[in-house]
């Protein structure tokens, strides 16, 4: 599988020559590090950017040696998608580093990874483009793609972070092709996340330049993760010492992580959850609704994981999918 680009402007093919894709209409898009970028500038996502560039292989399955990723992949798909994922044509959104591009492409999918910041260098850097792998950096609001091409658009840890995540989905939405599924999901209330420190924190930090939010965080995580391993065997003490604390860890969720590994996703997750612009939140009814809305159908919705998560299918014209669970 090579995908053609096409202009996010004008929609029409783009042409390659040495060092940059070029839309007939004069549009130009540079082709920097092996990559072709259609984000000019800075944006609200570069301190993921950074992010993902330090701990690029925190979180991918065969440096963790643990499946957390590929539960989470193989619940958010469902079995009929899991099951037949092999040749299936993937627009996965918010790539990042690669954690879920690994357990696609391990799958036999046809993955093409796209990010808004430059995490698709490390991206590109974990899993090389192949013939069943593209990586491009672009905005999900204006991806460089004719409609309606994909198998499977695939989307999780990113929508909560766009500034408005009702347009995010219907964007998504449009690069499924009839019969296709899109799958996704969004941080939900509850009341820990109202109750916790983070979200001072996040006032503060995210305003930081980028290699300064990394060493704050990185620091905060170093004084107070140890509290957090003392605390893990009493339930009590980790719920209230995570209201003051701003770390995230995972003692009580992945007993399964060593100490390093505990380290470095408490390094990562603290630095996503402190340093990211927007955190929007969603119930479940919220984004079923943005699912109908569209005229999705076979909606699976439902909590789990890190709040909702939701497939559903865009119906080939005139018939139901009937897709099995």
């Amino acid at each position: 599988m090579v995908m053609t680009f096409a202009c996010p402007v004008h929609a029409c093919a783009l042409l390659q020559s040495a060092d940059s894709l070029v839309c007939p209409q004069g549009e130009i898009f540079a082709i920097r590090d092996g990559i072709p970028r259609f984000v000019d500038g800075s944006t609200y996502a570069d301190a993921f950017g950074a992010q993902w560039k330090r701990y690029r292989l925190t979180q991918l399955d065969s440096y963790s040696r643990v499946p957390i990723t590929r539960d989470r992949v193989r619940r958010c798909l469902g079995q009929d998608l899991w099951r037949n994922l092999a040749g299936k044509r993937v627009l996965e959104c918010g790539c990042g580093a690669g954690r879920f591009t690994e357990v696609l492409l391990d799958r036999g999918a046809c993955v093409i990874s796209v990010d808004l910041s430059d995490a698709v260098e490390a991206n590109l850097q974990n899993f090389p483009e192949t013939a069943r792998h593209q990586v491009a950096q672009a905005d999900i609001l204006r991806l460089p793609f004719q409609r309606s091409q994909f198998d499977i658009v695939f989307c999780l840890g990113v929508i909560q972070h766009t500034s408005k995540p009702e347009r995010t989905i219907a964007a998504l939405f449009e690069h499924v092709k009839p019969g296709g599924a899109l799958v996704i999901d969004h941080y939900t209330y509850n009341l820990s996340e109202l109750t916790k420190s983070a979200m001072v924190f996040r006032q503060i930090l995210k305003r930081f330049p980028h290699d300064s939010g990394l060493r704050w965080t990185e620091s905060i995580v170093r004084a107070l993760l140890p509290l957090h391993k003392r605390a893990r065997g009493s339930r009590l003490a980790q719920m209230f010492l995570s209201r003051l604390s701003p770390v995230l860890c995972y003692y009580r969720a992945y007993p399964e992580l060593n100490d390093d590994m505990q380290y470095q996703w408490a390094l990562l997750d603290t630095h996503d959850s402190l340093t990211c612009w927007y955190r929007h939140l969603r119930t479940r009814s919220q984004i079923r609704s943005t699912l109908e809305s569209l005229g999705l159908e076979e909606i699976v919705c439902g909590y789990n994981g890190n709040g909702v998560e939701a497939r559903a299918w865009r119906p080939v014209k005139g018939e139901s999918p009937s897709k099995g669970m």
